[in-house]
């Protein structure tokens, strides 16, 4: 699944194209696309035009004057631009703009949904703190960890917890702060908390630098991450630690596939 910084960088790809933008209408390809609502919306839109083109959490964000369309992509989906039909197969739906240009929204796996929302109040009640927000403060991460008794890669999958975080950037981030996935959250001293809180901020940003990451099939208009090119430790199982030399083990965690080096990476237990 796409996570902060594959969602950002379609973000980018797409907002100079369509702020500005009227849309006319969403034509549902395929009519479990459209979660809440269904194509004759468009009927009740009288300020259609397109403000605003943001991310929040791992939802793209096309924000009107009275209400707001969120998009999640979950494992396969893909929003592109084009003038005429696409004879792709698996798009799930169009957005069609007065000037007769169009966004698809192509998913192979159909597990991508498009929302209709009045504001931000749903989605912001459902997800934690941004990650590279100005307000999210290493007092913040602190006093959020501190009292937590959860596994610490559970708690930063947790999106009610930290927004925008997946298993790859998790698995990169505490290896480098040199965290073990399974520590307990409140037991990690207070020095590792100010490296974790440091190194999700770089990772991420890094990961946007180079238009994220491509593990299966994640593009921009054609175009993969480059990102994969730079992990440490994620997907790098039974191969040499880049630090140590520590052959990279492969556990389960949190119910995920997690990549651990166990000589650099301490685990801390309860208190």
């Amino acid at each position: 699944m796409p996570e902060l910084p594959e969602v950002q960088t379609v973000v980018n790809y797409i907002k100079p194209m369509i702020v500005g933008e009227r849309l006319k209408r969403i034509v549902p390809v395929w009519n479990k696309v459209l979660y809440n609502f269904d194509e004759d919306i468009h009927r009740s839109f009288k300020k259609n035009q397109i403000i605003d083109v943001y991310r929040r959490a791992k939802f793209i964000i096309i924000a009107f004057e009275k209400h707001i369309i969120a998009i999640h992509l979950r494992m396969t989906g893909k929003l592109y631009m084009a003038d005429k039909k696409t004879s792709s197969k698996h798009v799930t739906a169009v957005f069609e703009f007065e000037s007769k240009r169009s966004l698809f929204f192509e998913d192979v796996r159909k597990f991508g949904r498009i929302y209709l929302y009045k504001d931000m109040s749903i989605i912001d009640a459902k997800h934690g703190p941004e990650p590279l927000d100005e307000n999210f403060t290493l007092e913040l991460f602190k006093g959020m960890i501190n009292h937590r008794k959860r596994n610490i890669k559970a708690l930063l999958l947790d999106q009610t917890f930290l927004s925008g975080l997946g298993n790859i950037y998790v698995d990169e981030s505490l290896w480098k702060s040199s965290i073990h996935p399974n520590s307990i959250a409140n037991s990690v001293p207070q020095k590792k908390i100010e490296a974790l809180f440091i190194n999700i901020k770089s990772t991420l940003e890094d990961a946007i630098s180079q238009n994220g990451t491509t593990i299966i099939d994640f593009s921009v208009n054609g175009e993969s991450g480059k990102y994969s090119n730079y992990l440490s430790v994620y997907g790098r199982a039974e191969k040499a630690c880049v630090e140590c030399g520590y052959k990279i083990k492969k556990l389960k965690v949190a119910g995920r596939g997690t990549y651990v080096c166990l000589k650099c990476q301490k685990k801390y237990k309860r208190r």
